[in-house]
């Protein structure tokens, strides 16, 4: 640490498991400012006076020159940051402040972050920021408060890959980019924003990768848009990886390895298929975003899918592939319908892939998602993540309905936790004595919401509930809101709790619960750590 620096880079990270890929890049390319800049993370958990008491210390009182501290404001952080700067500044308002972000980047003058800050960097920040701080420190001073970034052709940047220190190889998740931007357009990315996706010299780039693999990196997630756009370029990378697997015969967890991709689901030739098929089991996770398979939607979003093609892909890489596949669904887009968004629920769900993330649309700043506001009835939260919470085709109460359909599926299915009771609880309901059996198969997204209906008015929670809880609850619902016979649910639930490797004592399988040894203490690789990558990239 050098001591004291005349520059601060920091940020408010969603969790301690991510190490800001934003910040190690305008640390990288400091130049000659770099042995007087000190970059320093911090969540959003921890307390605003903490975070200004860590920075004052870092930068004491300077006799000339006032210390410089640099922010990366995201969707995420933007309250967490505000608050830390109303105490900064208050504290010491001879401290220059940089704001810098995709969340400052758009409607700048409307936000009170941005009114508390000495400059506003919009866009662009990699050697924008090192030339603004050159500026501030020797002059001459710029004239504008806000100021456009100015982008750079790649080869111009230093790579920051050198910037994750040895603690960061081993506790966090390391992000990385072997390109920039996107071709898409669909309205409520940022990236609709871009126009065109910029490659990063292949060579330079796996010669940083292989680095970070020797310093001890074994997990890297790239945050590419689409990793699978040209296919050249996607096969020489997975054969990188393919080429570092450990041995068969390895058991150490530091020699596993995780990779993580955001690939286009309507686009996986032959040849990429059969790189991904060499791969085994828990290396690969491929996050790939339907969002929605209404047709009129898609277009009205500008979003450009082959669905027929995307559910094709879908289903190889399930049933030919080892991947491990986060897909996404977004809720609220201008013109779905309830109706519309189970529909495709039922479609994804019926390829098997390993989670179904749900989210709600966001209105990100900038997008041109708001230029359907009036048409389609969009009316948005005006504090982040600004979700929407009713359109014209979904009313508040339908909206909030689905938070909680939402947050229930991550309990039960996306945690993987219940693989034997899901398929009874969306299966079809087992008749009664004496009733005629159904002839159709229910509704998946139906019948989830039916339970999930059902849970929030038994407990009125979506948080807070117990593995244990969930087992006694969801044994309830089965015999006698689906009919299923008690010896079968309990027979599933068991199984599911048995697997998790849960301790209690859940009232529904009292007597049931095999004799268990003492818990033993371990420490779960990092790669299990994880969780399912929901919050944004920084």
């Amino acid at each position: 640490m050098i001591n004291p620096p005349s520059i601060v880079l920091t940020t408010l990270n969603a969790k301690y498991i991510h190490a800001s890929l934003g910040l190690r890049y305008l640390l990288a390319n400091m130049g000659d400012l770099k042995p007087r800049t000190a970059l320093r993370e911090f969540t959003i958990g921890r307390p605003a006076q903490e975070i200004v008491d860590e920075l004052l210390l870092l930068v004491p009182g300077l006799a000339s020159t006032p210390p410089i501290i640099g922010f990366g404001v995201y969707i995420w952080n933007v309250l967490q940051t505000t608050a830390v700067l109303r105490l900064l500044k208050a504290a010491r308002p001879d401290i220059k402040v940089i704001l810098g972000g995709p969340e400052v980047s758009h409607e700048t003058n409307e936000q009170e972050i941005t009114r508390l800050a000495d400059h506003v960097i919009t866009g662009w920040g990699d050697l924008s920021f090192a030339k603004l701080c050159r500026a501030l420190l020797h002059g001459p001073r710029p004239l504008s408060k806000v100021i456009a970034g100015e982008q750079p052709a790649l080869d111009q940047l230093v790579l920051p890959y050198a910037e994750y220190s040895a603690a960061d190889l081993a506790h966090r998740l390391l992000y990385v980019e072997a390109s920039r931007g996107c071709p898409f357009k669909c309205e409520f990315c940022l990236s609709a924003l871009d126009k065109t996706a910029w490659a990063f010299d292949l060579e330079r780039f796996l010669a940083e990768m292989d680095g970070l693999y020797r310093r001890g990196a074994r997990n890297f997630k790239f945050v590419d848009r689409t990793f699978n756009l040209k296919i050249d370029v996607s096969v020489r990378i997975l054969q990188f990886f393919l080429d570092r697997l450990p041995a068969a015969d390895a058991t150490s967890p530091a020699d596993a390895l995780f990779v993580h991709f955001e690939v286009v689901p309507d686009h996986l030739p032959d040849r990429l298929k059969a790189m991904i098929a060499r791969f085994p089991s828990g290396v690969l996770q491929f996050e790939v975003g339907i969002q929605s398979f209404n047709i009129d939607v898609q277009q009205r979003i500008s979003r450009r899918q082959d669905n027929a093609k995307a559910e094709a892909n879908l289903r190889w890489l399930v049933e030919a592939s080892h991947a491990h596949l986060h897909t996404d669904l977004i809720f609220g887009l201008p013109g779905e319908t309830l109706e519309s968004f189970a529909a495709g629920f039922d479609r994804l769900y019926d390829l098997r892939p390993h989670e179904i993330q749900l989210g709600i649309l966001k209105r990100l700043r900038g997008t041109p998602i708001t230029r359907h506001t009036a048409e389609y009835g969009m009316v948005y939260d005006e504090n982040p993540p600004y979700s929407v919470r009713q359109t014209g085709a979904v009313d508040a109460a339908t909206v909030q309905r689905f938070g909680r359909f939402a947050r229930y599926w991550d309990m039960l299915a996306n945690s993987g936790r219940f693989k034997q009771t899901l398929p009874l609880l969306l299966g079809q309901r087992q008749p009664a004595s004496g009733e005629a059996a159904a002839h159709s198969e229910p509704s998946p997204f139906q019948a989830f919401l039916d339970f999930s209906d059902w849970l929030w008015q038994s407990t009125g929670k979506t948080t807070g509930l117990t593995p244990e809880s969930l087992v006694d609850l969801l044994f309830d619902y089965l015999v006698t809101r689906s009919g299923w016979p008690a010896p079968t649910a309990r027979s599933a639930l068991l199984a599911d709790y048995v697997a998790s490797g849960a301790r209690g004592a859940p009232r529904a399988l009292h007597g049931q619960l095999p004799k268990r040894e003492p818990p033993q203490p371990r420490v779960k690789p990092l790669t299990q750590r994880q969780g399912h990558h929901q919050a944004g990239l920084n």
